[in-house]
């Protein structure tokens, strides 16, 4: 069975994080072994270094947040993050285009970062971000459906930024829609151990959490 601490992907992605912060979200993800800690691009190196032979992976959010940026930037963005040490890649799709239903264009943003990721490491990992209180349940499918016609290795639902986060009926949804072709990370306003396990049960394979440590901790209590 895994190892509970390992669905948390640790998260900083504030814009006043500093080092002593960063320093601080690592030291907490080896001392709860979680899975990976999630960081704006300018800090993946400094992460990297303080993770080095830990096995707790740097992911790197690309496009962030509003995924509104050209393919080409988050080419460029994604590179540089993995040439820094981040192990995996979470990319804002362009949500505009999904309004537009130009699911072609998402489909072709998500190959690029996905070859670039697949071909820089066998094991690198491209997290697909819908944000998904922005869309309909059909955009969401639309969309889970072109990240795995990209070869992404996971949808996740928000980055935290918008105007909402997860909700379990997002995640079963895009659960039911992918199967077994991709994993669903669950990402915005998970804080307690119930929620957490919620969204596990609905199918989600990763939790993206600022609260990850409080909600450890709140379980060892129990």
């Amino acid at each position: 069975m895994k190892k509970f601490s390992k669905y948390f992907d640790h998260t900083l992605l504030k814009p006043d994080a500093s080092s002593k912060d960063i320093a601080k979200l690592c030291n907490e993800a080896v001392k709860y072994d979680f899975a990976a800690v999630c960081v704006n691009g300018c800090r993946v190196s400094e992460a990297a270094g303080h993770l080095a032979q830990t096995g707790v992976k740097v992911a790197a959010v690309v496009g962030f947040p509003l995924g509104a940026g050209s393919s080409e930037a988050k080419l460029c963005e994604a590179t540089r993050a993995l040439d820094d040490g981040a192990s995996e890649i979470d990319m804002v799709i362009n949500i505009g285009t999904v309004k537009d239903g130009n699911f072609e264009y998402v489909k072709n943003e998500i190959a690029t970062l996905a070859d670039l990721c697949h071909e820089y490491a066998p094991d690198t990992i491209l997290k697909v971000i819908l944000e998904t209180c922005l869309l309909t349940d059909e955009e969401i499918i639309n969309s889970c459906h072109a990240a795995m016609e990209g070869h992404a290795d996971f949808v996740k639902t928000s980055t935290g930024f918008g105007p909402g986060g997860a909700t379990v009926s997002d995640v079963k949804l895009m659960k039911n829609t992918v199967g077994d072709r991709l994993k669903v990370k669950a990402s915005g306003g998970i804080r307690t151990p119930e929620e957490a396990r919620k969204f596990i049960n609905a199918g989600a394979d990763r939790l993206g959490c600022s609260s990850s440590c409080e909600i450890l901790n709140k379980l060892s209590k129990n």
